[in-house]
């Protein structure tokens, strides 16, 4: 969904799940992991109630935690739970959709009028191509607006009932669709500057079904992550996570006070563009096994990394491939991955150019920055906390 990947709550502080793998450890190994500790423990403090991650370097893998699952019981975040990982569902989608531009039943700038002539009818569907969804250079709006009625007039005012009354709606993908369709445009298909939209993905899980004759997240849990041998990542059949997992807190920059729990949730509202469910564990895997070029062709993991400049929900700039996200930090390397929230649950996934080093870290509270007089988030110290374990996983 990716709306932003802010939010705020207090707890004590606390580390538990250290692992380094790798025999014999070394000393610098051992300070290493203490130090990937220390930033997990940092972010924790600085506000969100639970945190944990997996960070892989060459041949050694560290998972830790810090906080809580759960604010009223005290119950202990762990590195092994399960989570909604949001918008990293897209990067399955578009790996799913590649597999098809292989095999030669989708054609990668084919318009995807000739798929699906009744969801985009028309001009529209003639002049939007599959690698535009893909790539969110389509000028299709994002649904969630209209989806989320009340939310529409946030900041200016607003509020977050919409959130509470849709927690057991069930949409179909279609109803979806035809919100971001109807909606006035957001560019012109195919701008040298794409607008990040769920309408997109969702058009894609269509697109998936009507190639494959089969359901969109049945195609992608068959030939993606059973494939990959991801063994805790699916979509949720209801609106309960099976397996341990934390509670996940919505702050919604502080229109939510206290945060509250939207761990049970029913996923319609996202599908084939944020709805699956995950560990750390697994989203590394994946996106190793992805970038070391052991899911997709050559070919198409090279469509996947040309990236064009999309404006984010957040209005941030960001470079945006066919699922993957171009990422930079200071003093790194390039960086691949994606990041992703949902209601109450974000996650962030990174990958070096070189495949040498990972970081999947996921929290469970979102949106935790308030607004300052003109409606902008406000930087807040679990910001920095961060920034810091990204450049601790990432960076040498």
């Amino acid at each position: 969904m990716n709306i932003t990947r802010r939010g705020l709550v207090g707890g004590a502080a606390f580390g538990i799940g250290m692992a380094v793998m790798g025999t014999p450890a070394s000393a610098t190994t051992r300070s290493r992991a203490c130090e990937l500790q220390s930033a997990l423990d940092a972010i924790h403090r600085a506000g969100v109630p639970g945190v944990f991650a997996e960070v892989r370097k060459g041949r050694d893998t560290w998972r830790g935690a810090s906080g809580v699952a759960d604010l009223q019981t005290g119950r202990r975040v762990t590195p092994t739970q399960r989570h909604r990982v949001g918008s990293i569902t897209k990067t399955f989608t578009a790996v799913a959709v590649l597999q098809q531009v292989e095999r030669g039943t989708v054609g990668l700038d084919a318009p995807i009028g000739r798929y699906l002539p009744r969801l985009v009818p028309g001009a529209r569907g003639d002049r939007i191509t599959v690698r535009m969804l893909l790539n969110h250079t389509s000028g299709l709006p994002d649904y969630l607006p209209y989806a989320f009625p009340s939310l529409q007039t946030f900041p200016a005012a607003g509020s977050t009932r919409s959130l509470d009354d849709n927690r057991f709606r069930q949409f179909s993908r279609a109803e979806l669709i035809g919100m971001g369709v109807d909606a006035p445009p957001a560019s012109e298909p195919g701008a040298s500057t794409g607008v990040y939209s769920n309408t997109n993905y969702l058009l894609l899980g269509e697109l998936l079904e009507a190639v494959s004759g089969i359901g969109a997240e049945q195609y992608i849990t068959r030939n993606v992550i059973e494939p990959a041998g991801l063994r805790n990542t699916g979509f949720p059949a209801g609106e309960r996570i099976v397996g341990a997992h934390p509670k996940m807190y919505e702050s919604f920059f502080g229109l939510i006070d206290p945060p509250r729990d939207y761990s049970v949730y029913n996923m319609s509202w996202v599908s084939t563009g944020a709805g699956l469910v995950s560990t750390v564990e697994d989203v590394n895997r994946f996106y190793g096994m992805l970038l070391g070029g052991r899911i997709v062709s050559p070919a198409s993991l090279e469509q996947m990394q040309a990236t064009v400049p999309v404006i984010s929900q957040t209005g941030e700039p960001v470079m945006y491939g066919l699922g993957l996200h171009r990422f930079a930090i200071a003093g790194c390397g390039p960086i691949w991955g994606h990041d992703g929230t949902v209601w109450g649950a974000q996650t962030m996934t990174m990958v070096s150019a070189d495949g040498n080093r990972q970081l999947t870290v996921a929290m469970n509270l979102v949106r935790w920055n308030m607004l300052n007089a003109s409606g902008q988030p406000q930087h807040h110290p679990i910001d920095d906390a961060l920034s810091s374990l990204y450049k601790q996983a990432m960076c040498d």
